[in-house]
């Protein structure tokens, strides 16, 4: 059937039915789940014989209980979002596990603290998707991300809450727990940034408004978003956040360049970054300190440059193949379960390991694109970009500093490194992305648009007010005609 033939049976209301590939989706998707958990189980072994030349005795719980998680979030996807592409939770479960078995290598007791929040972020993941129905109800509630997510940036400046650490001040504790809300917070952001966009791309795509030779939007238009974009960055800046704020920089001219196709909105993004990484080297030691450990690490190779030459000589050792699980000396490197976990998998698991690693991440972006290509709505196709922003850029970040392309920010690997809050907020940002898929699959007939739970039970509280008002209706006649007779 012709893709107008389609469009006009949807539209005259005829029955859909699920396509094949919109089937084949969730059992491609159980197949590499289970792929993921058995290669994670697999991993854990080799690590443990590798320490201790003996198998962990919990093995066939660890990967019983591996299993059932990862299961229990297939089952959630089967149910509310069973047209979604099918490889994004595999991935993202296959970079968990390989960081997870790499920060128990580093250090057990973080690997159980590592466990229970891999039990909390896969539930975060699912009450994403059973609250989250329709993607497009986010955006009713824009500028409430935006306060949130505003809140969630200066809470760490509150005295007695926040925290220092590692010299930047991005925490909160709360009693025994540590997190960072700058995690939470870009995700309300991108929010905010696709639901502003959606609305106002046209006019800001305009240039109206004329300067001399220059031809720009309207202020009243362009001022709010490039004011909350700029917030987000200096309150970063303030926090000495680099990294954060390299991401938000990223995301804000992106989504900007992608909602107006205008490649002048990039190449000035390009071109005030250049001038604000001039600014910050001249004017902040720590920036100098990061870029002079970057151009030459060995000027002080015992202090500044001790942690990234232990990285570079941990990758070097893995050569190809890598020294093998449990067989490195990962622990060389301090904070190798944070910023550096990316050098103990390329030390263990060498440049095949590491490869494999960097093309995960490369499919994961592939498919959060190719769901921004297949929705025609602007709002999920500008979100969807943000998303994916988030975790290429943050990959990249960090990935580069590790090897020595980029100066070092202190980020976390997405789904990898050891962090409550990050691998939390990852699982949410995942979630979200697997519903604008299920949202596409379903605009484009792959199955039916059923209603949701909670349109069922307007539905139904609707119907049953109207029966209440039709029998009241039909009640009020007989009793006139009852009073007549009288």
């Amino acid at each position: 059937m012709s893709a107008v033939s389609t469009d006009e049976a949807y539209d005259s209301g005829a029955p859909t039915v699920d396509s094949p590939l919109a089937r084949s989706r969730r059992s491609t998707e159980l197949t590499l789940v289970i792929m993921a958990a058995l290669i994670t189980g697999a991993a854990y072994t080799i690590a443990a014989l590798g320490t201790n030349a003996e198998i962990p005795p919990g093995i066939v719980v660890f990967v019983g209980i591996l299993m059932a998680l990862l299961l229990f979030a297939h089952v959630i996807v089967r149910l509310v979002a069973r047209g979604a592409d099918g490889t994004m939770l595999p991935l993202a479960a296959l970079l968990h596990g390989i960081g997870f078995v790499m920060i128990t290598r580093l250090d057990d007791e973080l690997a159980g603290l590592q466990a229970i929040w891999s039990l909390i972020a896969v539930g975060a993941f699912a009450v994403t998707l059973l609250v989250v129905q329709r993607a497009n109800d986010l955006a009713r509630y824009s500028w409430l991300f935006f306060f949130a997510g505003a809140a969630l940036l200066l809470l760490p400046l509150v005295p007695g809450v926040g925290s220092t650490i590692n010299g930047a001040r991005i925490w909160v504790s709360v009693g025994a727990i540590n997190f960072q809300p700058g995690e939470f917070a870009k995700l309300f952001l991108a929010i905010f940034f696709a639901s502003y966009l959606a609305e106002r791309r046209e006019l800001i795509a305009a240039h109206t408004w004329k300067v001399g030779p220059l031809h720009l939007p309207e202020p009243r238009y362009i001022a709010p978003i490039v004011l909350a974009w700029g917030f987000a960055v200096v309150v970063m800046v303030g926090q000495r956040d680099l990294g954060s704020s390299l991401l938000f920089f990223t995301l804000f001219v992106v989504m900007l360049w992608v909602a107006t196709e205008r490649v002048g909105y990039l190449l000035l993004g390009l071109l005030l970054f250049a001038s604000a990484a001039y600014v910050a080297w001249t004017q902040f030691g720590h920036v100098q300190t990061r870029v002079d450990i970057w151009l030459d690490p060995w000027a002080d190779p015992l202090d500044k440059g001790y942690q990234i030459i232990q990285s570079l000589y941990g990758l070097s050792d893995g050569g190809l193949t890598g020294t093998g699980l449990g067989r490195g000396n990962p622990g060389q490197v301090p904070e190798a379960q944070n910023d550096f976990i990316f050098s103990s998998i390329g030390e263990e698991l060498g440049l095949i390991g590491a490869s494999a690693v960097l093309m995960s991440y490369i499919l994961l972006v592939g498919a959060g694109l190719r769901t921004a290509l297949r929705t025609d709505r602007p709002f999920e196709k500008l979100l969807a970009v943000g998303l994916t922003t988030i975790v290429g850029i943050q990959a990249f970040i960090i990935v580069g500093g590790v090897i020595k392309v980029v100066p070092l920010t202190g980020i976390t690997l997405p789904f990898v490194s050891y962090g409550g809050s990050s691998l939390v907020a990852n699982y949410v940002l995942l979630a979200l992305l697997i519903r604008l898929s299920d949202s596409s699959a379903r605009r484009l007939r792959e199955l039916p648009d059923d209603p949701t739970p909670t349109e069922r039970w307007k539905a139904w509280r609707l119907g049953r007010q109207v029966r209440r008002a039709e029998r009241a209706g039909d009640a009020a006649p007989e009793t006139t005609n009852a009073g007549a007779t009288r």
